[in-house]
C-alpha cells in the first residue's frame, strides 16, 4: 500500500475490450483483438503520461481479465494499490464493431465485480488525501451500490475540501434519460468542475437553446466545461463564459476515447496549476491527438507530445 495519495483519483469500471480489425462487424469476424477500456482508467493514463501522479480504484473480477488490466494500468504509471480483484466475481467485458459506417458496443457487464461497489470498499484517507477526485455518470448507472459508492466518495471529498470533477458522460444503454436527470444533475451541483457535451446538456435541461441552458449552468457552483458546441468548448462560470475553439486533427481515425483525452488533458492541465481556460487548450490538444490512432487509450500523448503543439514548436519529422 502506497503511503503517498496521488494528486488525482478517479474510480469506476474498467472493462475488457474486444473488436474486430479492420472495422469489420463482429458477426462476420474470424479474430478478434483484445484490450480494455473505462472512461475512468482512460483518463488515468493520459493524466499519467501527461507527467501527474494519478491513482485509479475499482473492483475487477479475479480473472485473466482483471489480472490484465490491473498489470497494464500499474504500467502505465497509475496508482492502483486501492483497486480490488475480487475472488469469484467476473471483470465487465464489451465488444465494439462497426455497422454501417456506426460505431456499435455491446456490453455484458451485468452482476460484474464494479457493479457491486459499495461505500464500504472506500478508502476515505486516500480519497481526502487527493487534490482533484474524477467520477462519471457512468458508474452512478451501473448499480444502486455502485452509485451510493459514488455519492459516498463525493461526500468524504468535500468534506475534506478536496475539487470534485464529474463528467457525466451519458450511457443510455445502460439507463433512461429521466432515471440520469435524477442523479446527474444533483452531482452536478456538487462538483467544482463540470464537465458534459453539448448533446448531454439538451438531454439533460430538455431544452437545445443554448442561453437557457448556459443560465442552468451559471447557476451552479462549477465551472462547466461544454464541449462540442459549434466545433468549440464552453467554459462558464458565474461570472462569464468563454469561447475556445477545438485544435483541429491532421486526420480523424477512430474517435473513441477523444473525450477520456480531452478530460485527462484537462485536470492535468488544472493540476500543473492552469486557469481553466488555458486547460481547456491542453485538453482539446489531447483530444485530438487520440482520434488519430485506433483504441480508447492507447493513442493518449505524452507530455512533449502536448507541449509541441500547445507552444507550436516545428515537427522534426527525421
Amino acid at each position: 500500500m502506497t503511503k503517498e495519495v496521488p494528486d488525482l483519483l478517479t474510480f469506476g469500471e474498467t472493462m475488457a475490450l474486444f473488436m474486430p480489425q479492420e472495422h469489420r462487424g463482429l458477426e462476420g469476424a474470424a479474430s478478434l483483438e483484445q484490450g480494455f477500456g473505462g472512461a475512468e482508467s482512460n483518463v488515468a493514463i493520459g493524466a499519467a503520461r501527461l507527467g501527474c501522479s494519478v491513482g485509479w480504484f475499482g473492483s475487477l473480477g479475479d480473472d485473466p481479465f482483471g489480472r490484465a488490466i490491473f498489470k497494464r494500468l500499474r504500467g502505465e504509471g497509475v496508482d492502483v494499490s486501492r483497486a480490488r480483484q475480487v475472488a469469484g466475481q467476473q471483470t465487465g467485458l464489451m465488444f465494439r464493431e462497426s455497422v454501417a459506417g456506426k460505431l456499435a458496443v455491446h456490453y455484458y457487464r451485468k452482476h460484474s465485480a464494479a457493479s457491486r461497489m459499495r461505500p464500504g470498499d472506500l478508502d476515505l484517507q486516500y480519497i481526502t488525501g487527493c487534490k482533484i477526485l474524477h467520477v462519471t455518470g457512468i458508474t452512478l448507472a451501473l448499480s444502486e451500490s455502485a452509485r451510493e459508492t459514488v455519492f459516498a466518495a463525493v461526500a468524504a471529498a468535500k468534506k475534506a475540501g478536496v475539487k470534485v470533477s464529474f463528467d457525466p458522460n451519458l450511457r443510455l444503454k445502460l439507463w433512461s434519460i429521466e432515471e440520469a436527470r435524477k442523479f446527474v444533475l444533483p452531482l452536478a451541483e456538487q462538483a467544482d468542475y463540470f464537465l458534459p457535451g453539448w448533446d448531454e446538456l439538451k438531454l439533460l435541461y430538455e431544452t437545445d437553446q443554448l442561453d437557457e441552458v448556459e443560465a442552468k449552468l451559471k447557476q451552479l457552483s462549477a465551472v462547466s466545461i461544454v464541449k462540442g458546441v459549434d466545433d468549440s468548448t464552453m467554459v462558464i462560470g458565474k461570472g462569464d463564459s468563454q469561447t475556445i475553439p477545438f485544435y483541429k486533427a491532421d486526420q480523424v481515425v477512430d474517435t473513441v476515447g477523444a473525450g477520456d483525452g480531452f478530460c485527462s488533458g484537462f485536470l492535468a492541465g488544472i493540476l500543473k496549476g492552469m486557469t481553466p481556460v488555458e486547460a481547456v487548450r491542453l485538453g482539446s490538444v489531447s483530444g485530438s491527438l487520440v482520434v488519430q490512432m485506433r483504441g480508447d487509450w492507447e493513442a493518449l500523448p505524452d507530455w512533449a507530445s502536448v507541449d509541441q503543439r500547445l507552444s507550436d514548436k516545428a515537427w522534426v519529422e527525421r
